[in-house]
This record gives structure tokens, sequence and C-alpha cells, in this order.
């Protein structure tokens, strides 16, 4: 069906994208190839498949679908995944995208990144690919011309960012980008946004980047990183550095995916149902200092998320970050008196998990960077499932109740 992805509205396509009946057997889902090698008639010769780190049917499957819902229009005689490339994490996905470019290369990053990002640039590629890296605050309008220089070969955003949530207007960047130095590749981390929210390639960007892990599988089973480009130019050097590397996502693992894709329109609409209202309930909560979520008016960038995410309830996704008052001891105290909410890093899931960002996910990042990024350890961040939303709030409900009784606040 992929000839026809094009005319497909996003509900159909997280469905039926890339997709076709098998053809031995006809079954609708994609079956688990675990073989490592195949078969050929003759010395180079064979059906497309040759050894599974190259080609594996399971794997391809999943490429396309999630290039497709990027919005990659590249045709699967160009190139077999039609410009989508699934790694063993999402690490891994960022570590192809930053072999795409040269060592010594300028690279300019979004300040607010999530801490393993942070920590890949500072602290491996750095020293050993010897980049030159910006770190801005690409959420200000005109930070990116200031920044960009004619041999600056990547710009990477977050939007949102983790765990601050700011945003970064793609099309803009990317343009400014593009304008400077057309060869410079603009990536989006779109893990957050899922492209049922927000479609950076449409937008102008060169490369999308998703943790499989988080939303896109969406089941807390997967671990899996995946690229996608709608440059065949792009693809080609992809495929090779996937091929030559290595860190390829397994069958199972491709099949288990693949099977949470078939429902993200579904669980991604609940996640932003429910996360606007988890967020407006909190904003009114005596004991919240601060509410950050791109779907509430409060936000510095709300009108760019109404422009440029664009999903189902508004497109606000399931993360919200909150400033609880009372410090470090209130947070720790309303942390382990969640019921519903597990306390586990990670995001995106049907269950609703919640965290503290500067001893959990971000604790990599010095104390001086973290201080000036915002991420206090008042900080929260809460990632919405789609458990009753009722069941939710009253969860929150019984943990401020703990942390208004060991803090000696009188309710009501």
């Amino acid at each position: 069906m992929s000839e026809h992805d094009k005319d497909m509205k996003m509900d159909t396509m997280v469905v039926h994208a890339g997709q076709r009946p098998e053809e031995t057997t006809g079954a609708v889902m994609p079956p688990i190839f675990t073989a490592s090698t195949y078969s050929q008639v003759s010395p180079g010769v064979h059906k497309g498949f040759d050894y599974s780190r190259a080609q594996n049917p399971t794997r391809y499957a999943l490429e396309r679908m999630v290039a497709r819902l990027e919005g990659s229009t590249i045709a699967e005689n160009i190139d077999p995944s039609c410009g989508g490339f699934a790694f063993s994490s999402g690490m891994a996905a960022t570590c192809t995208a930053l072999d795409l470019i040269s060592a010594g290369s300028h690279v300019i990053a979004m300040d607010d990144l999530y801490g393993g990002t942070t920590r890949l640039l500072r602290q491996v590629r750095q020293p050993t690919q010897n980049l030159d890296l910006s770190f801005i605050d690409l959420s200000k309008p005109d930070a990116i011309k200031s920044a960009m220089r004619p041999d600056t070969a990547l710009v990477w955003l977050e939007t949102p960012t983790n765990p601050t949530l700011k945003l970064a207007d793609i099309k803009a960047i990317a343009d400014a980008a593009h304008a400077v130095n057309p060869k410079c590749l603009v990536a989006v981390d779109n893990t957050f946004a899922t492209p049922i929210n927000q479609r950076p390639l449409t937008l102008g960007a060169d490369l999308v980047v998703h943790s499989l892990t988080k939303y896109m599988n969406g089941h807390s089973d997967v671990i899996g990183g995946v690229i996608a480009t709608n440059r065949a130019d792009l693809a080609e050097r992809i495929r090779f550095i996937q091929k030559s590397a290595g860190a390829v996502l397994g069958p199972f693992d491709s099949y288990l995916a693949l099977r949470g894709i078939k429902t993200l329109g579904l669980r991604v609409a609940r996640h932003n149902e429910s996360g606007l209202r988890v967020a407006k309930y909190l904003e009114t909560h005596d004991s919240v200092e601060r509410v950050v979520y791109v779907g509430l008016a409060s936000h510095p960038h709300h009108a760019l998320a109404k422009r440029q995410m664009v999903g189902p309830n508004g497109g606000g996704t399931g993360m919200i970050t909150f400033f609880i008052k009372g410090g470090l001891d209130a947070a720790r105290t309303f942390l382990e008196n969640v019921r519903i909410f597990a306390l586990a890093e990670s995001l995106g899931g049907v269950e609703s998990l919640i965290e503290h960002p500067a001893i959990m996910t971000h604790a990599s990042i010095s104390a001086e960077m973290r201080a000036e990024l915002g991420i206090t350890d008042s900080l929260i961040r809460l990632s919405v499932g789609i458990e009753n939303c009722d069941d939710l709030i009253a969860d929150l409900d019984g943990a401020f109740a703990a942390v208004n009784k060991s803090l000696g606040v009188r309710a009501g």
C-alpha cells in the first residue's frame, strides 16, 4: 500500500503505511524473520536479502512505517525502507546521525536536551570526534542566525525539549541554517511529539530521530531508535553506516515496535487529552509553584505550539513539567507517595510515569548547567499515560496531601 500512503489520513497510516500482506502466506502482520542469513541462487544473486545486519524483512516493515509517518516520499525502489532506519537504541540512532558529519565539525545543539544526548555530545563525541559544540537556546527566534557559521555541519533540535518543554520553530531554524550553509544538516529529535503531533521533515528538517522506546512503541518493553529522512542521498549514506556499524534493531523488537505503532493514533489522542486536563489541574493547585505544558496558554511558546504541533486534542503531548513548592524535601515526599504513577525513568508508555530529572534522567549534567536550564530540585516531570484521568488526578491529590502532612500544612 506504500504508493497510496500519501492519500491516507494519519489514523489510517499508523495501521497501514509502508505495509502489505506477507507474500507467501498473506499474513496481515509482518512475520518475525529471525534468519541471520539468506540463501543465494548464484553468487551475489538473491531476493534482496543476504545478511540480516544489512537487510531484514521485519525491520524493513517498521522502518517503512516510520518513514511514511514522518512524511518521507522516498520510493521503495529507491530505498528499500523508504528512508527509515531502525537501531538498537535511541542513542545508537543519534550516534549514526553524528556519523554523517566529519571530525572537527561545528555543531549547534539546543541547550536543553535529553541528558544522554548531552552526555554523548560533550563526553564522547567532543573528545573522540573533535566536535566544535555550541549549545544555544534555540527557542529564541533569532538565536540560530547569530550562531550559524558557513562551516556549521549540523543543527540538533529537541522540540519540545526534555525536561523544560521549550519549543523551537523548526521551519524558521531549518530555513536560516540552510540559507547560511545549504549542506548543513538539521536534525530534530521528535520523541516527545511523535509524528502524530509534529512532522519535522515537512517543515524543512533533513533528519528526524526517535527513541522508539518511548511513544512510538508505547508499551515500555522495547529499547530502540529510528532515523527518518526525505533525502535519498542521506538515506544512502545512513544505510551504509547502519550496515557498517551494525547497531541494528533485532527482528523481535522490530515486530513489537511495529505492533505498538498500530495504536499510536489512539494512544497519542488520549495522552494529549489527559495531559491537558492534568496540566490544568496542576496549574490551579496551591502546592504547585509553576506548570510548564505546551498546551496551556501560560506556556511562553504556546502560539508556536498551536502552529507547529497540530495533533488531536491540541497536540500538547502527555509530557508535563511542574515545580512543587517546598523544594527537594517536598519533591521527594511527593514522588514516594504516588500509587498509579510509577517512579521511573523513560516516558511515552501506556502507563503513567513520574520522575525527578535532577536526580534521575539529567543527573549526568553538571549542577551548574542544570541551574542555568532551570532544572531545579523542585522540578518534577510527568508522562501522562492512558489510564482513567480521574484516577490519575486522584493519585496526584493523594501525593500532594502527603506532602502537606509532612510539611505541617493544614488542608483546606
